[in-house]
């Protein structure tokens, strides 16, 4: 029977663009990817983008940001709760307010607080840092500015700071210790606070992150403690400074249930604090709105059974019956959605440049060691016969007689070139015996795990601790696929390794159904470019990286559709990446100081004649010159060979 050709619809089924994609990431008819920012049929290429972004000396890793994306992103999720809103006759409005933890970059704040601004989109802190950031940005009275976190009495300043300026700072309890300065300084300063409560709700979350919420989460108040707070703030004063009561059950919430089940445990919070004399008026439901990593549409915890205007529809709605329920007028709802509006509209682009592999080398000793040595020729023998012998056979076989072959060597009875000899025949045999179960058929456990142990290592020009912190750290998988040849089939398992000394940099675990698969299926690298995109990185990404090996942050290109242009797009913005001299000034290292000691060095050199004098200038003048260059490898343009002359 005659294979099936691959095409460009197998490259969506296979690398899940047609689920986790969202109507925004495809496969042209080329086979290469083009983003779709708004879901309208207008679509960049990433290629053409990764060639502009060269042509302006911007080499990979790089760091692409879809504006239109992000804009659209902000605008869903406020048209979702106006629409959830008008269906269930709601009395509030949705005051979204963007997390800045999630992503703290400028241009990033700036694009979705300019999007928000029809919707009065507000913005939240949570530490003086951000707080700055948030203060100078927002510039509208109607937007909320929400005040998280561990709170010092510079933070408390800053915020009763915005108060005074007019603006709708509301200072979230956390900690029973943060009541008694807030009270305090209002008074210093003369203004009138606005307060919030976190609840520590029973409601558990689910996911990575459900270990923040629940008895042991270290933000939050019990409900002795917040009645405790509410009689305090009423002997003080201050009982109309109450508006507004907070949860938060985890980022990347999976299930619907536990979103809803938390909604109403904090509506029946709201409903009590109301009919105790407190005015209210925010009902703050916090993160937790996930992104479908894998497209499963599962409670998985790297996908979410529901979409974004089922998450607005159930938290309207059950805000609604509970609040019709008690008697209380509803309340404004709040929501701290940052994952779902940023992760999106940002990708990374890393270059392929080498690739390890397991059975690569052929290596063929001559024939008098394989008949000298006896598990040489045994090894030979299963390489010719293992169809007849059983896949299962043949690989214990192989194994036990690769094993017996290390012995050997350790006891100096097999030389390193049987050796190597023996090890090549071993993974040829499992090559074989992979290639021939692939074809179908029932295969036990240990025969499906060949194709983890035989995959490739694909090396690429990245660090996972700078660019993907997350999936180091917590194993969250991101979607990642070829940039291009699309049309062809990929014939090669690997996974991915990045470029710092460390083994944990790599990513070995990727997106699958409702499942984790321990390699990615990629093209034979054919001496060009090979460019791999790893998607919806927009969120935590890009600021949470640190400086393994000193790799810092890379090349970025903002890009938005323009339909005047030919190809549909251009780019607003570089930012070029981290220079060797930025991340030692970061560590301590003056570059003056640096350039210093290695001239001390050379003329030291010199007057010994190990170096001649010129030689020692050039030196000093390279040394000098990668003080300035990139963190990150340079890897040269592809050779091409010349053509030969006719004769």
């Amino acid at each position: 029977m005659a294979r099936k050709e691959w095409t460009v619809q197998d490259a969506e089924e296979y690398y899940g663009f047609r689920r986790w994609g969202d109507d925004h990431f495809k496969i042209d008819r080329t086979g290469a990817v083009v983003v779709d920012p708004l879901g309208d049929g207008r679509s960049i290429r990433v290629t053409d983008v990764i060639k502009e972004a060269k042509a302006k000396g911007l080499q990979a890793p790089l760091t692409i940001r879809f504006q239109d994306l992000l804009r659209h992103r902000v605008e869903q999720i406020n048209e979702s709760f106006r629409r959830a809103m008008d269906e269930e006759n709601y009395k509030g409005t949705y005051r979204g307010v963007f997390p800045v933890k999630v992503n703290q970059l400028r241009e990033v704040v700036e694009e979705i607080l300019d999007a928000g601004e029809p919707y009065g989109f507000g913005i939240e802190a949570g530490s003086k840092p951000e707080l700055m950031i948030a203060l100078a940005l927002h510039d509208q009275s109607d937007r909320l500015l929400l005040c998280n976190g561990y709170k010092d009495e510079d933070y408390i300043r800053l915020a009763l700071l915005g108060r005074k300026l007019g603006k709708s700072v509301i200072i979230i309890v956390e900690q029973v210790s943060e009541i008694d300065p807030i009270i305090r300084l209002s008074r210093e300063l003369g203004v009138t606070p606005l307060i919030g409560i976190r609840a520590k709700l029973l409601t558990r979350g689910e996911g990575k992150w459900a270990l923040s919420t629940g008895d042991n989460s270290k933000f939050g108040l019990t409900t002795a403690q917040i009645l405790s707070l509410g009689k305090k703030l009423q002997k003080e004063g201050l009982t109309d400074s109450l508006r507004l009561l907070h949860f938060h059950i985890g980022s990347q919430v999976p299930n619907i249930l536990t979103i809803k089940n938390a909604v109403i445990e904090a509506a029946r919070y709201y409903c009590q604090l109301q009919k105790m004399g407190f005015p209210m008026g925010y009902l703050d439901v916090g993160g937790g709105l996930g992104i479908d990593y894998d497209g499963s549409r599962s409670n998985f915890e790297s996908s979410m059974n529901y979409t974004m205007e089922e998450y607005a529809r159930d938290v309207v709605f059950n805000t609604r019956e509970i609040c019709e329920s008690s008697g209380v007028p509803v309340p404004d709802i709040v929501s701290e959605s940052g994952r779902a509006i940023v992760a999106p509209h940002s990708m990374l682009v890393i270059e392929v440049f080498d690739r390890i592999t397991k059975t690569g080398d052929n290596v063929r000793p001559p024939r008098a060691k394989v008949k000298e040595h006896r598990i040489l020729a045994e090894l030979e023998y299963i390489h010719k016969n293992h169809k007849k012998m059983g896949a299962l056979e043949g690989f214990h076989d192989a194994l036990q007689k690769k094993n017996e072959a290390f012995s050997l060597f350790n006891l100096g009875y097999l030389d390193l070139e049987s050796r190597a000899y023996a090890e090549n025949l071993f993974w040829k045999i499992c090559r074989a015996i992979d290639e021939n179960g692939s074809r179908g058929g029932y295969q036990p456990e240990e025969l499906l795990e060949l194709k983890q142990m035989l995959a490739d290592q694909y090396v690429c020009n990245f660090s996972v601790f700078q660019s993907l912190l997350d999936h180091w750290a917590f194993q969250q998988l991101f979607p990642v696929a070829p940039l291009h040849r699309l049309k062809e089939e990929p014939t090669v398992n690997a996974i991915l390794v990045d470029i710092t000394c460390d083994s944990d940099g790599k990513i070995a675990n990727f997106i699958d159904l409702e499942d984790v698969k321990q390699y990615l299926a990629l093209h034979p690298l054919n001496n060009q470019p090979y460019y791999l995109g790893v998607f919806l990185t927009g969120a935590y990404q890009d600021i949470m990286g640190d400086l393994h090996n000193l790799f810092g942050r890379v090349n970025e290109v903002h890009v938005f559709l323009e339909e005047d242009e030919e190809d549909g797009y251009y780019i607003e913005e570089t930012i070029s990446g981290s220079e060797v001299s930025d991340i030692l000034d970061f560590i301590q290292y003056k570059e003056s100081d640096l350039r210093r000691s290695i001239k001390r060095q050379i003329d030291k050199a010199t007057r010994r004649d190990l170096v001649k004098p010129r030689e020692g200038i050039r030196l000093f003048d390279y040394y000098q010159s990668l003080l300035k260059s990139k963190t990150y490898l340079d890897i040269p343009k592809p050779r091409r060979p010349r053509a030969r002359k006719k004769t």
